[in-house]
């Protein structure tokens, strides 16, 4: 028997219409209410016993569900506080391209392992995922976030030799702005790598897989088909469209492609689902802890200036081929060549200026590539254009009698003991660690090589008859300051030989067990080519020797 209170306003045939329930039979168990349309509010009502049909069952009401832990951000962190009372077996220093690569590589391969796995990054959560993906960025607001000094710091602007050099601090690092550029080194210089070729085109192939790196950016592009084959017919045969990491699949049966641009956050998708990792951020690391030439673990701070010791039995740093070495030093991990070395390319720039009624209607995107083909041609050119527009979305590009194309020449430079990063010990930043200083310098050979490159850019714009034009006062071919360039590397090169570099083949800092060191820092000999691939090839390899290891 069941019993309700009847509602305000209800009536026996109000409540007899509700549930259902034959009104004669209401009638019959409530002998009391003679009257079934009478006004029966707040007198209780008797109801008959549910019963089930026995051909339509109700299945039982499910319970709730139990609640979960919520994330405050798109990313799951871990309190610096509960990963000190961890003990990891690897910790990375570093979110960039080289430390996302490492991570991605251990999840990937040690999915059902109990291995412990954290990573720090010094800055603070800024976008989830690149910024060319992110709707309401163009040209102009893109640089103004990538200035932003919350992220961005000019350390140049106190570096004589170093005049263009910029820190960046954000999960992601750089790779949440890198133009996504993805060539291969050139063979002449892998030769001088202490990596066979057989063994860095297998790592090529699995970071340009993992990366979705092609050349279909610019595929279809009218001006960028009509100036490769100005090109090519103009001796420049090796020219074509930029290699690209983009994934440019089409969205469909529900696995949305709209992540075109790649960074690092690619890889920390692929490694949340892949298996868990600690992450947190605002977590600067300011020395590698190490007892009798092992590695133990690594000091990090908070803004807030608290103090915390992680501990890990393997430490890779990854943050960069300037604060790597600035790490290593201020823990006394000196190295025979431990900051030594650093390299840059040369970067000359200029632009042209194109006719528009020799293009078609329909422009598209121009990429061009023309690498380095040899020792006797230590340099390569990129083209961007039309105009700003070599990226862009929501807004239309204006039709216009003429258009600019952007010419990047990068130089090789000599990988010299005597360029190199070092700590200046009157000068401490606000964790206690001695500033940066640099000291570099361009060779004759490097200087020659510009010359070599002003040359070829010369004839760039000849063949493609784009005359010079200055834009912005600047004169019309000029050499970006040292650093502009965004390929700082070398400072701690993969070298057997301790003398001529700060780590072995496979990453690990010479006389220090169990610490690696996967960025831009350990390319040996830097070619022509735009690092980044290299680096996340080098970092995947690194993961697989210390794989092995565990």
């Amino acid at each position: 028997m069941r019993i309700c209170v009847a509602p305000g306003g209800h009536t026996l045939r109000t409540i007899a219409n509700q549930h259902r329930v034959d009104i004669a039979e209401l009638l019959a168990l409530n002998p009391t209410i003679r009257d079934p349309d009478r006004n029966i509010q707040g007198e209780p009502v008797k109801l008959p016993p549910f019963v089930t049909p026995a051909n339509n069952p109700i299945p039982p009401v499910c319970p709730p569900d139990p609640p979960s832990r919520y994330l405050d951000q798109w990313i799951p962190l871990t309190p610096l506080e509960q990963m000190e009372k961890t003990d990891y077996d690897v910790l990375i220093v570093g979110t960039g391209a080289g430390g996302s690569a490492v991570l991605w590589r251990l999840c990937e391969r040690l999915r059902e392992s109990g291995i412990r796995i954290g990573i720090v990054e010094a800055g603070d959560l800024l976008l989830p995922m690149h910024s060319f993906n992110i709707p309401t960025l163009n040209l102009e607001r893109w640089r103004q976030l990538f200035e932003n000094p919350k992220i961005s710091i000019p350390i140049g602007m106190r570096l004589p030799d170093f005049p263009a050099g910029t820190l960046l601090h954000a999960l992601g690092g750089r790779t949440l702005f890198w133009t996504g550029v993805t060539p291969r080194m050139h063979g002449s210089a892998l030769l001088k790598w202490p990596v066979s070729l057989e063994e860095m085109s297998a790592y090529y192939n699995i970071a340009e897989q993992v990366m979705s790196v092609n050349r279909d950016y610019t595929k279809g592009s009218r001006v960028t088909e009509v100036l490769v084959d100005r090109l090519r017919a103009g001796g420049f045969t090796e020219a074509s469209g930029l290699p690209m990491a983009v994934d440019l699949d089409v969205t469909k049966y529900g696995q949305v492609h709209s992540n075109v641009f790649f960074s690092s956050l690619d890889f920390f998708a692929l490694s949340l689902n892949r298996r868990s990792f600690d992450l947190a951020v605002n977590a600067r690391a300011v020395r590698v802890l190490h007892e009798k030439g092992k590695v133990v673990g690594v000091q990090v701070m908070t803004p807030d200036k608290r103090s915390f010791f992680i501990k890990s039995k393997n430490v890779v740093v990854s943050a960069g081929a300037l604060e790597t070495p600035q790490l290593l030093l201020h823990s006394g991990i000196q190295g025979g060549a431990v900051g030594h070395y650093l390299a840059i390319h040369s970067f000359t720039m200029a632009h042209g200026l194109l006719n528009r009624e020799d293009f078609p209607e329909q422009l598209g995107t121009l990429g061009i590539l023309i690498p380095q083909t040899s020792e006797r041609q230590p340099y390569q050119i990129q083209l961007y254009g039309p105009g700003g527009y070599f990226w862009y979305k929501y807004e239309d590009e204006p039709l216009r009698n003429e258009f600019t194309v952007r010419f990047e020449g990068f130089g090789v430079v000599e990988s010299r003991f005597d360029n190199q990063v070092y700590l200046d010990p009157a000068r401490v930043d606000e964790y206690g660690v001695p500033d940066i200083q640099i000291r570099f310098s361009y060779s004759d050979k490097d200087l020659e090589v510009i010359q070599q490159v002003v040359r070829a850019i010369r004839k760039v714009s000849e063949t493609i008859r784009a005359p010079f034009v200055s834009l912005d006062g600047r004169p019309k071919i000029c050499l970006m300051p040292a650093g502009q360039d965004n390929h700082v590397s070398g400072t701690c090169r993969m070298s057997e030989d301790s003398r001529e570099g700060g780590t072995n083949r496979y990453g690990e800092v010479h006389g220090m067990s169990g610490l690696f060191v996967a960025d831009n820092s350990v390319v040996p000999l830097v070619g022509a080519s735009n690092p980044t691939l290299s680096t996340v090839s080098l970092a995947i390899r690194t993961a697989d020797y210390l794989i092995s290891k565990l």
